[in-house]
C-alpha cells in the first residue's frame, strides 16, 4: 500500500493495545517527554515505555517527532493557508508539484485533498505583503497551477494539546451519536 505523496504505508493489521495507544497520545500532545516521564504518566517502567516506543518506531507506526513553533516570536507574524487547483493537464504532475512546493521557502505543509482544489499549503511570512508576494511569485505563476486561493491565519489550535484525557485515539475512533 503506499500513498500517492509519500511512498510505501505502514501495515494496517498491526494489532495495538491500550497501552502502545496511550504512548501514542502522550507522545502526540508533547513529543519531548523523556522516556522516564512517559513511564511515571503510564505508570509503567521505563524498560516497558523505551521497548514499546522503539516498536512503535519500527512498525512504522511513529514517523518523527515534531515541535510547534511560534513563527509570530521569529518574525513570520502571518499565516495563510493556500487552496491550489491544478489544471486537468497537468494531473500527471501530482506528485512532482508537492515535492517542488514543499521546498519553497515559507511553506511549512503541503496537504493534497479531495474537492474543488488539490492541494492546501500553509505558509508563514513577515507581512500580507510578502505572502501577497509569494503566492503570486512562487505558486501562481506556475504553469501547473490553474489557480488560487488564500485564506489568512488568525489563530491555530492544536487539537492533541488541548484534549483532556488517555483515550484520544479510541475518543477519534467511537461513532459518533
Amino acid at each position: 500500500m503506499t500513498s500517492a505523496l509519500s511512498g510505501p504505508l505502514p501495515p494496517t493489521n498491526l494489532r495495538l493495545d491500550a497501552l502502545d495507544e496511550r504512548i501514542l497520545w502522550e507522545l502526540t500532545k508533547d513529543a519531548r517527554l523523556s522516556n522516564a516521564a512517559l513511564a511515571e504518566r503510564l505508570h509503567v517502567s521505563a524498560s516497558t515505555t523505551h521497548a514499546r516506543v522503539r516498536a512503535l518506531r519500527d512498525a512504522g507506526i511513529i514517523t518523527s517527532a515534531h515541535i510547534v513553533v511560534d513563527y509570530e516570536a521569529l518574525g513570520l507574524t502571518v499565516q495563510g493557508l493556500v487552496a491550489v487547483r491544478l489544471r486537468a493537464q497537468a494531473r500527471p504532475q501530482v506528485k512532482t508539484y508537492a515535492r517542488e512546493v514543499i521546498q519553497l521557502p515559507n511553506v511549512l505543509s503541503v496537504y493534497f485533498v479531495g474537492g474543488s482544489v488539490d492541494f492546501l499549503i500553509h505558509v508563514a511570512c513577515t507581512s500580507t505583503t510578502q505572502l501577497r508576494d509569494f503566492v503570486a511569485s512562487h505558486l501562481s505563476m506556475d504553469p501547473v497551477v490553474a489557480s488560487t486561493e488564500t485564506q489568512i491565519v488568525f489563530d491555530h489550535l492544536i487539537g492533541a494539546q488541548h484534549k483532556q484525557g488517555a483515550d484520544g485515539l479510541a475518543a477519534m475512533r467511537r461513532a459518533l451519536a
